[in-house]
């Protein structure tokens, strides 16, 4: 199975310091997000499903894939909320009809989705990867019923790499 952690794009400030669940994409997020959607469809083919935290920027954020038609639907999962466990996103999908013939797009924050990806690859958490926003992480789960530490990255990217145009 692929999964994509994808990073929710730009964001409105924090007020205060505090974190707010209802703070939106800004104009300029939305740009990117929809850029690097545009992007991600040439280079992928249709995923199954496209899961997302809660938060309004989150959600904003797999609209804008769904809109791509990078999968036919999208379903909220907490587990992809700030602080989000990564044992309950594995039990979701043990718990689910999806099969290593399927393909995810997992929208949701940082630093959770560098963490998963860390755990997924190598077992435990370093803090050595950074997904920045609007950024991509590919990973091939070889084994669903282990995928903690037997996983393998396949694509690392920001969105400044995305939509950098190649020469010819």
């Amino acid at each position: 199975m692929k999964i994509y952690l994808i990073r929710h794009g730009i964001a409105q400030e924090r007020v205060g310091g505090e974190d707010n669940p209802q703070r939106a994409l800004t104009p300029k997020g939305i740009a990117k997000t929809n850029q690097v959607a545009q992007k991600f469809k040439a280079i992928e083919t249709l995923c199954n499903l496209i899961l997302f935290s809660p938060y309004v920027r989150a959600k904003q954020s797999a609209q804008i894939l769904l809109d791509y038609n990078l999968a036919p639907t999208m379903e909220e999962n907490t587990a992809l909320l700030p602080n989000g466990d990564i044992q309950s996103w594995i039990h979701w999908l043990q718990n689910s009809d999806y099969t290593e013939e399927d393909n995810l797009i997992l929208v949701g924050h940082q630093p959770d989705l560098a963490n998963w990806a860390e755990i997924l690859i190598w077992g435990g958490n370093n803090g050595k990867i950074t997904l920045k926003k609007a950024g991509i992480i590919g990973i091939n789960i070889l084994d669903m019923g282990n995928p903690i530490g037997n996983s393998e990255l396949f694509l690392l990217t920001s969105p400044k790499w995305l939509l950098t145009p190649i020469d010819s």
